[in-house]
Formats: C-alpha cells, sequence, structure tokens
C-alpha cells in the first residue's frame, strides 16, 4: 500500500484530503513531477523519510554527506533543465547543504532544498540539532520559508517550486519543524492553492528596446555576441536562435564558463570562451569590439578583467531575465530584460522585418583581424612523448568520446580550466561545473546526479587529485545505486591552480599546496568497489581510456600528468583583455607580477 493510497480515505468537511504534513510533502513532490530526490535521513525528517517508505513514485538517492546531496541535485538540474530536489535533517544536515545551496544561487541552478527543524516549541532553545536554519541561508538562496503551521504547508511546497524554476533560476529551502510534519491539515494541489506572493518575472522584453538594439548591431563594424549560463537556463529554444541571429549577423560569438556548448564549438563563428584562461581571439575580439550583446551574463569579475579597461569602445546591450543584473557591474547602453529565448526570437523577428544587415566590408576586415588573433593559437602547449601533458589528456579524452552521448562535469581547478579549453560542446546542457562559487568537490556528486538524469549516457567528472578527495565519498553512493560514472583524474600531486599563482606571484613560494601523501586511488577504487585504472606514460593512454568508456560500472582514472605545467593564456589581476600573457611569455615570470608584487588574481 503507497503513502498515497494510505491517506485517499482521510478527508475534512469539504471533502479534501487530509494528511500529515510529511505526506503532504511528499504528495507535493509528486505532483510537482519529481521522480528524483537526494538526501541522508535524521531525526527531524524522519516522519517524511517514513512516508517515503513505500512510494514507489519518488527515487531517492542515499548521498554520503549533505554537501553530495545539493551538488547531485545540481547536476541533475543542470542537465535536464529541471529543479533538483534535496531532503536534509535539522542542525548539521542543513549546515553541511550550505556550499551547494551557494552554489546554485551563484550559476542560477533551480533546487528546492527540504530541511528538518526541531519542533516549534524548542525553537530558540539551543535544542539538540537546532540551528538558525532560515536565518543562515536567507542570503544565500532565492527565497527561503519557514513553516510554522501545517495548513501553509502545501502552498509553500508549490510556491517554492514557482519560484525556483521562473525568472532567474535559484535555491529556495523549506525549513519544516517536526511537529509540522505529525501535524495534519487539508492538502492542495499545484493549481488549488493561492500563492502569497506576486513573483511574476518578466520575460518579454521591451519591444522599442529591442529594436533600438537590433539597429546598432546592424550599424556595428566590429559586433560580437556574448552568452552566458542565461541562455541555457532558458532551455534548447534558446540556443537554437541563438545559433539562427549569430548567423544572420556574421558576428563572432564567445562565452562565460558556465554558457559553453550554447553555441556549437564546431561553427567557424565560435571563437572560445573568455576571460582569465580565454582564447586570445575571444578576449582580443571583446576589448576591440563596438557593439557588445550580452545574453544571460552578469559580467562576472573572472570575464571581465579590469572594468575600466574591458571594451572600452563598445556600446553594450545587455539581455537578463533578472532586472537587477542590468548595469549592476558593467553599464548598459541598452538593457534589456527578460527571457534570453523570448529576446532572442524578437531581435530575429526585428532584423527580418527592417531586412537588416551588417556592413560586408566592415564585417570581413573584422573577421581578418579575429583570425589573425586565431593564428596565435592561444592554447598550444610543447607536446611530450614521455610523461603525459594535462591538456593531451583532456584532448585524448575529448577525441574518443565525441561520438558518445557524453555529459561532463568537472571539479574546479586548472583541470577545469583545461577541460574548458579542449573539451568542445556542440549542444547545451552537456557541461556541467562550478563557475560563481568555485566549488571543489562539485564533479563528482554532479556527475551522481548528472548519470540519475540519463542513465544511459556517458558522464565524465574531469577531476584534480585534491579537489576530487573532498567529496571522494560519494564513490560509495555511485556503487550502491549502480551509476557507472568516470571519474578522470588529472593526477599532478600539486593544488595546480593554487600553485600556479605561487609560482608568478608568490615569488614561488609553495605554502601548503603540494599534496605530499595522496591515496592510492586504483586502490581506493577497489575499496569502494569500483574499478580503478592508472595511466603513466602517453602510449597507454588512449587504451586506459577506452578501457574506461566500456567499464559499465563506476571508474577512478588515475591519469598521472606532469606535474608543474601551468594554464595558458591568462590575464593577470588588474589587467585588460588584451593583456594576456600567453605561456611563451611566462618565462619571464616579472611580467605578470603587477606594481605592488603581492596582489592575488
Amino acid at each position: 500500500m503507497t503513502a498515497h493510497q494510505t491517506i485517499e480515505a482521510a478527508t475534512d468537511e469539504s471533502g479534501a484530503e487530509t494528511l500529515t504534513g510529511a505526506e503532504i510533502v511528499v504528495r507535493s513532490l509528486i505532483d510537482q513531477g519529481v521522480e528524483v530526490l537526494f538526501g541522508y535521513p535524521g531525526g527531524a525528517v524522519l516522519p517524511i523519510y517514513d512516508a517515503l517508505f513505500n512510494e514507489p513514485r519518488l527515487r531517492h538517492i542515499l548521498v554520503r554527506h549533505e554537501q553530495g546531496a545539493t551538488h547531485a541535485a545540481e547536476g541533475y538540474a543542470r542537465s535536464t533543465g529541471k529543479p533538483g530536489v534535496v531532503l536534509v535533517t535539522s542542525g548539521p544536515g542543513a549546515t553541511n547543504a550550505i556550499t551547494g545551496i551557494v552554489d546554485a544561487l551563484m550559476d542560477s541552478i533551480p533546487l528546492v532544498v527540504i530541511t528538518g527543524q526541531v519542533a516549534t516549541h524548542l525553537i530558540g532553545t539551543d535544542a539538540f540539532q537546532e540551528c538558525d536554519t532560515i536565518g543562515i541561508t536567507r542570503s544565500i538562496t532565492k527565497h527561503n520559508y519557514l513553516v510554522k503551521d501545517v495548513a501553509d504547508l502545501p502552498r509553500i511546497m508549490h510556491e517554492a517550486f514557482h519560484i525556483a524554476t521562473s525568472g532567474r533560476p535559484g535555491p529556495v529551502v523549506i525549513d519544516i519543524p517536526k511537529d509540522v510534519q505529525f501535524g495534519k491539515g487539508a492538502y492542495q494541489g499545484p493549481g488549488e492553492v493561492t500563492h502569497s506572493h506576486n513573483y511574476h518575472p518578466r520575460t518579454k522584453g521591451e519591444p522599442s528596446r529591442i529594436a533600438e538594439a537590433a539597429t546598432l548591431i546592424a550599424n556595428a563594424r566590429r559586433p560580437i555576441l556574448y552568452t552566458g549560463g542565461g541562455v541555457i537556463n532558458a532551455g534548447p529554444r534558446a540556443a537554437e536562435l541563438l545559433r539562427e541571429f549569430a548567423q544572420l549577423t556574421g558576428a563572432p560569438v564567445t562565452s562565460t564558463l558556465m554558457g559553453l556548448g550554447a553555441y556549437p564549438a564546431s561553427d567557424p563563428q565560435w571563437l572560445g570562451m573568455l576571460g582569465m584562461h580565454g582564447s586570445f581571439e575571444s578576449n582580443n575580439a571583446m576589448h576591440d569590439c563596438d557593439v557588445m550583446l550580452a545574453i544571460g551574463a552578469r559580467f562576472d569579475d573572472r570575464v571581465t578583467g579590469r572594468l575600466d579597461a574591458f571594451a572600452p569602445t563598445s556600446k553594450k546591450i545587455h539581455v537578463d531575465i533578472d532586472a537587477s543584473s542590468i548595469s549592476k557591474n558593467v553599464r548598459a547602453d541598452i538593457g534589456i530584460v527578460g527571457d534570453a529565448a523570448s529576446v532572442l526570437e524578437d531581435l530575429i523577428a526585428v532584423w527580418k522585418q527592417r531586412k537588416l544587415a551588417t556592413d560586408k566590408q566592415a564585417m570581413d576586415d573584422w573577421w581578418r583581424q579575429i583570425e589573425a588573433w586565431r593564428a596565435r593559437k592561444s592554447f598550444r602547449y610543447r607536446p611530450d612523448t614521455q610523461f603525459i601533458k594535462p591538456q593531451h589528456a583532456i584532448e585524448r579524452l575529448y577525441q574518443l568520446t565525441r561520438d558518445k552521448d557524453v555529459y561532463v562535469t568537472t571539479e574546479v581547478g586548472q583541470h577545469q580550466m583545461w577541460a574548458a579549453q579542449f573539451f568542445h560542446f556542440d549542444e547545451p546542457n552537456r557541461w556541467m561545473t562550478s563557475g560563481g562559487l568555485g566549488t571543489m568537490g562539485y564533479g563528482l556528486p554532479a556527475a551522481l546526479g548528472v548519470q540519475l538524469a540519463h542513465p544511459d549516457s556517458l558522464v565524465i567528472d574531469i577531476a584534480g587529485d585534491a579537489s576530487v578527495q573532498m567529496t571522494m565519498q560519494e564513490m560509495s553512493c555511485a556503487v550502491q545505486h549502480d551509476l557507472p560514472i568516470k571519474i578522470f583524474i588529472l593526477n599532478n600531486e600539486w593544488m595546480g591552480m593554487v600553485r600556479q599563482w605561487q609560482q608568478l606571484l608568490h615569488g614561488e613560494r609553495y605554502s601548503h599546496s603540494y599534496s605530499a601523501s595522496l591515496p592510492d586511488f586504483v586502490k581506493m577504487a577497489e575499496a569502494f568497489g569500483c574499478v580503478g585504472l592508472r595511466a603513466e606514460h602517453p602510449d597507454e593512454l588512449d587504451d586506459k581510456i577506452r578501457e574506461m568508456i566500456e567499464v559499465k560500472r563506476p571508474v577512478l582514472f588515475d591519469c598521472r600528468v606532469t606535474k608543474e605545467e601551468n594554464c595558458f593564456p591568462m590575464i593577470p589581476s588588474g589587467k585588460a583583455h588584451n593583456e594576456m600573457i600567453m605561456a611563451e611569455e611566462a618565462r619571464d615570470l616579472g611580467s605578470i607580477i603587477d606594481d605592488a608584487g603581492k596582489r592575488l588574481v
């Protein structure tokens, strides 16, 4: 007998079903179309877990740490466009989830995080496993709730999903005291509740501003399309419209780290990622453009470099569904509040209706300049026949999986940047990484969520030896739930990005950045019940990657790479886009240290 069947007979005078608060949570999740939730039980959520016991329509994934639950939910959400759902207990359960909640806020990932709380009469008494979850999460969520009355629970549950998924997506926390979970109240479905807020985000852009933007782009001599994660959040249609508009205008396209895949990397108009470790051509084109169309990007500091030197001669059109993002970091000449897909659709309509076109001679000249920058081959590196270069490892991983249905997650560090540079995406929702918060430990649990959403696909976490250890325990989760994720570790025995900054900016003083006692990852894999592989020489790399792909179990791949390779190009702190340091220039370390010689990247 399911929880649904158990409670159907109980109704109030109006005929509405009377359920416990715990049952209301479960029913709400089902009615919201939730199929998977990630969690870890504890005393303050046991009534909800009891309601889940006989509910076959919800698959619960038992993680090994609550941070793993939030990152797994992020991977699920990012790869599907659906909200990720998390269930954790009070106190340490909630605080352990904090990192993933902030990560989701920074990267605009829709999450609904349900936390248990001590009984209402105990709140404020320093009860066992009590913490002020609402206070802690107020600044790191899109919205949060403390449910004090079971009668409010149906509305809050459905409202949370609406807020998390509409407008600029983000995390919503619902904190539910234990007595509210035991209490009984009338259940209302998504179409029956009356929302207590007036949250109706604007999706249609202002027509006059869209027309003005179209005219400005048509008159540009050096336009560029600067895209971000908002294009991916707007759904597959937005990516299709971006491609159409790029073809209509002939403009080059670049992207933030979070926007990779919205525009096909195989297209000649693609310049690659821009920003601190972006391509030479994308950063120079951004610096020299005269009209910039920024869609679903928030002008993050890792993209802009020195603000007063960012695209200094350009007119800037900023399209974002979040009105607060317009002119927040960089002043927009034309600000358009709206959904990326809707605004692109209207831009295309205006372009065609008015028969607009860019100046052919000017665009030819612009592309000649871009091709000259592209000829610099800014991602090139010195090959090595004796040792595996990390760039080579990513290149081979890409080549050997490009015919597969592949999804990629990453940890954070050098390997993340090399993955962005050397693994190419032609479709959206294939690349899951921690952008805004830069969370080490993100990639492994995120891969769990992606694999759950796409059980027949190849899911690879490109990892670093330091970062992957932060959530390594989730390999046990992968084994328990038969999730054949592949963890491809670029093992250089350093905290690579920290070491790189210490080398270039701190006089080669390597303070606590060397991993002196790494585990044997192959033996660790075997201890977890996974498959462990190791490659130490370039000649064995391809065969080991093929073996990893063919194995239908979770794999830890220890790819031993050169220890002191640096990630270039690199825009140093306080520098403009046209002041990148290339690999061949980095031998002169003094050239990238600022006047004080101390400022961090």
